[in-house]
């Protein structure tokens, strides 16, 4: 079954090949800027007698004009909570090939298997986005499903979602994961990995964790990076990740168009973030250059 996402297919859905960024020239805000904003706020409030406090209200420019003053990787606060400025919305928008039958699973492996022999030709190292989905349990002593659903992406274009909990695995898929020449990459996919092996008796092979990967290029220490907060630092977009879809029933006899666009994006954002990571620099070799520039005499005048 072909899903076609309906969604906006615009560029800053799909992510850009380079880190987005914004910055803003604007002038910061004068005293005299802020008392005359403050007043006309003041003057557009409904009046009311019933006001008891004698302190004055503190002074909070509106969102809109606080958004030209901070830089997209701030947050900011006009009262007791806070609230992060939006990011652009990174979602999948090419075609998912959906399977649920062991024909059809089949099928798909088999057409997806030429695409990567051609992409070898290419290249030397083929990556494909990985993830997966169960049902989980929130009662104690009651274990969570098995593996019900699986997640493959190579491109911009196509995507496979699997329903592997009503067509089981051939074959040519269990080939595929167990081929260490092809990198199967991800946020935490050790732990996808192990419990692959644990429901399925398989043990996938070239698997490579987005998080430890990307301690390698940034530096700063090891840091357990989830696939919404790496979207975030490296490419300036949002991964949306509903509970509601997140921890639904991934055991359901069809998928819906929700399930079907959250699993495939998962996929895609994952071999995406590989590509953006692999072409940074090591932390290491930065710290090296710099430090090579920093030793370096200049002539004197």
């Amino acid at each position: 079954m072909n899903y076609s996402g309906e969604g906006n297919r615009e560029e800053e859905e799909v992510g850009l090949p380079r880190l987005a960024s914004f910055v803003c020239e604007c002038d910061p805000l004068s005293e005299e800027d802020l008392e005359a904003i403050d007043a006309t706020l003041q003057s557009s409030l409904p009046k009311s007698n019933n006001i008891t406090s004698h302190s004055p209200p503190r002074r909070c420019l509106p969102s809109s004009l606080v958004a030209l003053q901070l830089p997209p990787s701030l947050s900011f606060s006009c009262s007791q909570g806070s609230s992060k400025m939006r990011l652009p919305v990174i979602k999948f928008s090419g075609q998912i090939m959906y399977s649920r039958t062991f024909d059809d699973v089949e099928k798909s492996v088999t057409k997806f298997l030429k695409k990567l022999e051609e992409k070898k030709r290419k290249m030397l190292q083929i990556a494909i986005g990985f993830d997966i989905e169960w049902r989980p349990t929130f009662k104690r002593g009651v274990p969570p499903g098995k593996v019900a659903v699986m997640q493959i992406c190579a491109d911009p274009s196509h995507c496979l979602v699997l329903h592997l909990i009503h067509s089981g695995i051939p074959q040519n898929l269990q080939l595929l994961l167990e081929d260490s020449t092809i990198l199967k990459v991800g946020a935490g996919i050790g732990g996808d990995a192990a419990k692959i092996s644990r429901d399925c008796s398989i043990s996938i092979k070239g698997v490579e964790d987005l998080s430890f990967h990307a301690n390698q290029k940034l530096g700063g220490g090891l840091h357990k990076w989830g696939l919404a907060s790496l979207t975030e630092k490296l490419l300036s977009k949002q991964l949306k990740k509903p509970s509601e879809i997140r921890l639904g029933n991934w055991e359901t006899p069809f998928l819906s168009k929700e399930q079907l666009e959250y699993a495939a994006t998962d996929a895609f954002v994952s071999w995406f973030l590989y590509q953006t990571i692999k072409d940074l620099p090591d932390a290491q070799d930065v710290t090296d250059k710099s430090s090579e520039v920093d030793g370096v005499l200049l002539p004197q005048q």
